[in-house]
């Protein structure tokens, strides 16, 4: 999936108009604020890299290099969205232009929470618990 059908008038941008932050069982989480078909955008985030953190005590960052050495932060929403084994939503990044966008994976009702799966609850420290 390229990044570039992501794009809206050239810009990628910041767009997290269609979701907001609410409380769940795990604190807080994000929700939709509309109705989405599968594989529809509901966010598009910039990231940004960090130096001198560490993502493995940090469940907020992300890996954002294919070996596992540079975290970044994320605009918007991002940081908010939790772990489920049965994803309604993906996180697609883009590591060389610094983008994320979170795509529907089937039909999304209103009012619904938003999670996708923590591929890297596997081997970082800070999601030991979910398994």
């Amino acid at each position: 999936m390229s990044q570039d059908n992501f794009k809206v008038d050239g810009f990628g941008g910041i767009d997290c108009s269609n979701v907001y932050i609410g409380i769940c069982k795990f604190g807080y989480g994000v929700f939709a604020r509309r109705d989405f078909k599968k594989d529809e955008i509901i966010e598009f985030g910039l990231m940004y890299r960090l130096k001198n953190v560490n993502g493995h005590e940090n469940p907020h960052l992300f890996t954002w290099s294919d070996d596992r050495t540079v975290w970044a932060g994320a605009s918007g929403c991002i940081p908010w969205y939790n772990h489920s084994d049965i994803p309604n939503i993906k996180k697609v990044g883009d590591l060389i232009n610094d983008t994320m966008v979170i795509v529907a994976l089937r039909d999304i009702k209103k009012g619904e929470e938003l999670c996708n799966t923590y591929f890297s609850s596997k081997w970082r420290e800070c999601f030991k618990d979910l398994e």
